[in-house]
């Protein structure tokens, strides 16, 4: 609508520009999709995704509509689900991780758990075992960088193909994460809106292969 678009990001995309990478992002093919013409004009992300992660993202076409949503994020306003598969057999069927985030001393480019980080919470389900794998849902809690990739990473269970927290070696295709689900109430128009989107097609045949083991 004319305060928000909601997209479905592939894997392998960055959401904004970095040092290495200007202009192959998220934010310039938003902005081009919406055809913004003036190079100062702005569209808002609210919350990010990896660039190996794929699925649903919200991005705010006002800056008070940024402020709106980030405000309700930061009181657990949006509920925001995503499906994995995880290297091992959890053997509960679910659990909540609660452990502290911080960024990792020794490598700028990781996050740890870490006792002098801020709080972040996880919510797990089990949706599916196998020989040496498990299909998840994970509900985030909090927000933090790399939240969901650091608590499974710290509990045993890496997100199969994490090109930094996995010891194996990855693949060309990004981490088996993907944000499936976000639900909330627009707070412009206080309409409740809810979006869910299939993982891509890497992640199902992952799937079907487990499946055949």
């Amino acid at each position: 609508d004319m305060h928000i678009i909601v997209v479905n990001k592939p894997s392998g995309l960055l959401t904004i520009a970095t040092d290495k990478e200007k202009s192959e992002t998220l934010y310039h093919k938003v902005r081009e999709y919406l055809k913004v013409k003036n190079k100062n004009a702005k569209v808002f992300i609210v919350h990010r995704l990896d660039k190996d992660t794929s699925g649903l993202m919200i991005i705010a076409k006002d800056e008070k509509t940024q402020e709106l949503l980030s405000d309700m994020i930061s009181k657990k306003e949006v509920e925001r689900k995503y499906l994995a598969i995880v290297d091992g057999r959890i053997i509960e069927n679910t659990a909540t991780i609660d452990a502290p985030i911080g960024r990792n001393p020794e490598d700028r480019q990781k996050m740890q758990v870490n006792a002098k980080g801020k709080s972040a919470i996880t919510d797990i389900k089990v949706l599916e075992r196998f020989k040496n794998n498990t299909f998840i849902e994970a509900t985030l809690k909090t927000g933090r960088t790399h939240q969901i990739r650091v608590h499974l990473n710290y509990i045993g269970h890496t997100v199969t193909n994490d090109p930094i927290y996995s010891k194996k070696k990855s693949t060309d295709f990004g981490q088996m994460l993907h944000s499936y689900k976000i639900e909330f109430t627009h707070p412009i128009t206080s309409k409740l809106l809810s979006y869910e989107i299939n993982p891509p097609e890497e992640f199902e045949k992952a799937l079907e292969k487990l499946r055949e083991e």
